[in-house]
């Protein structure tokens, strides 16, 4: 194709073509391109904008949890020391009422143990005042024999209801104000006995000393009358007592009569005391010959001493001397022997224990002479009273008086020793060949009776310490097996609270019993065990 003056080729025009239709595809494609990354960037901006709100609502709420988080915490800290608050408001209200507590039992032991030895004192007394109801020592105040004995058995009654009192303090616990009650009012009314029975023998020394006078006046008047009917007949009378006083001298009456008593008092008292003294832990068999022949004694049957034969029916009162006789012979067996070889309590012991069942006179006697010798044995520490002069009080606190002054404290401390230590083996001790089927006359009951009333006794130096550690060595396995837990609660307050009282009384030169006692206690509390005794019978004893 031509035109003009120039023509142009179609392979010219193809190109120019392609290339408008090139660069305009460029620039649409650089619109394109343009728009989608305005689109884009105006995107961005927006996801930008998008994640910074998030940002700051993510922060913003952030810091609302963490400033209720805050606020939770000071809220709980606040409750937490409310809490604590309380909790010391209660603990100083626990303890204040544990202080509190504290002191009420400590005041409720202090009154339980005033009331105790009160308890103690007025058992003393009642039954001390019982004794002089005792038929058997009132046969010279001439009371009707029913009314003597209705007073004893009132008073018998009186006193097991002071005993059933202090049974409960056997067990550990302190008397109440209503068992208090109960002892002064039968301690009152046994004092109502007393002074009734003294009226009583008041009155009756008034109808005999009336029975007197007139029996003096008609004996005058019969003297009168002799006189006057003397007087007549003179020469008669005067034969008549000559004849008399050759009868008199002829039968010898008197003299030989004074003499044969005094005789048989001296034959009675060897066949009470010898076999007494023979007694040994040799054999079960010399043991049990020894107590047959004491039992056919006091039995009234005749037996063989010195050759001789002997009976207590000989004389009225022959049994009542051989029972103070034969006691006698036992503490002082106790006094002596047991004194200087402690293992000889045993056969004493179970051979008086055995007499004591079957002839319950021996026993009471026992007690009397171990009482009077040994105050101790109650327990009592006899008060000195004003007047009382200073040898007789010694003699009144077991110590032997003489012409060559008082007794050494060791000789002293070792015939006590050596009582007590008796009296301890015959309270866990029965006869083997008994009955058994009663209760034993003088049993265990009244070793804790006898160890709770020491420790309500303030304690005196060397005699007190002495006293507890013979007594406890003999006696204690047998309390222990017999009050368990209650034993052990008392040896706990012996040592935590009486031995220091006892410490505090005695002197430099007399802490050989203190520390024994101490060694027996610490030893006896670590072990949770006290042995049993030296010398104690076993059954291949019997068997011997």
């Amino acid at each position: 194709m031509q035109t003009g003056s120039s023509t142009v080729s179609p392979a010219l025009y193809f190109n120019l073509s392609a290339q408008m239709a090139l660069k305009l595809r460029q620039e649409m494609q650089e619109k394109l391109v343009a728009a989608v990354a305005s689109s884009e960037s105006e995107q961005l901006k927006r996801f930008e904008e998008f994640m910074e709100l998030k940002q700051r609502q993510e922060y913003q709420s952030m810091r609302d949890m963490m400033e209720r988080d805050i606020g939770r915490q000071e809220k709980l800290k606040e409750e937490q020391r409310y809490r604590m608050k309380i909790l010391n408001l209660r603990l100083r209200e626990a303890e204040q009422q544990r202080h509190r507590e504290a002191e009420l039992e400590r005041q409720r032991r202090t009154e339980g143990r005033e009331r105790l030895r009160n308890l103690n004192a007025i058992q003393e007394e009642i039954l001390q005042l019982n004794q002089l109801l005792d038929p058997s020592t009132q046969t010279k105040t001439e009371l009707p024999l029913a009314s003597l004995n209705s007073l004893s058995t009132r008073g018998n009654q009186l006193c097991s209801q002071v005993s059933e009192v202090v049974r409960k303090t056997a067990e550990g616990e302190f008397p109440s104000v209503e068992d208090m009650t109960v002892a002064e009012r039968a301690l009152h009314e046994m004092r109502a006995l007393i002074r009734l029975m003294q009226e009583e023998v008041a009155k009756s020394q008034e109808k005999k000393k009336k029975e007197q006078e007139q029996e003096e006046e008609r004996r005058k008047q019969v003297e009168l009358q002799a006189q006057q009917e003397a007087q007549k007949k003179a020469a008669q009378s005067a034969k008549e007592k000559a004849q008399r006083k050759e009868k008199l001298c002829t039968d010898g009456f008197i003299s030989p009569f004074w003499t044969q008593t005094k005789k048989l008092k001296l034959e009675l008292q060897k066949a009470a005391s010898i076999p007494v003294s023979q007694i040994s832990s040799n054999s079960g068999s010399q043991l049990q010959e020894i107590f047959d022949k004491i039992d056919k004694l006091l039995s009234g049957r005749p037996v063989v001493s010195g050759g001789k034969s002997v009976s207590t029916s000989q004389h009225p009162q022959g049994l009542d001397f051989v029972s103070y006789k034969l006691a006698e012979k036992f503490v002082k067996q106790g006094e002596e022997e047991v004194a200087s070889h402690h293992e000889a309590a045993f056969p004493i012991a179970v051979v008086a224990s055995g007499v004591w069942e079957l002839h319950p006179r021996v026993g009471d006697f026992i007690l009397a002479h171990l009482h009077k010798k040994c105050p101790y044995a109650v327990p009592h520490y006899p008060p000195m009273k004003e007047g009382t002069q200073v040898e007789e009080y010694q003699r009144i606190l077991g110590y032997r008086v003489d012409d060559s002054g008082v007794e050494g404290q060791d000789s002293f401390l070792k015939r006590m020793s050596g009582m007590i230590r008796l009296y301890a083996a015959i309270i866990q001790l029965r006869w083997p060949y008994g009955s058994k089927q009663g209760a034993a006359p003088h049993g265990l009951n009244n070793g804790w009776r006898w160890l709770a009333q020491m420790l309500n006794m303030e304690p005196l130096a060397d005699i007190t310490a002495t006293l507890l550690f013979d007594f406890l060595e003999v006696c204690g396995n047998a309390l222990m097996k017999q009050y368990q837990g209650q034993f052990w609660k008392l040896i706990l307050l012996l040592k935590d609270e009486y031995f220091p009282r006892i410490e505090a009384v005695t002197s430099t030169g007399q802490m050989g019993s203190v520390i024994r006692l101490k060694q027996f206690l610490e030893t006896s509390l670590q072990s949770r065990q006290i042995s049993p005794p030296k010398g104690q019978l076993n059954a291949m004893f019997w068997r011997s």
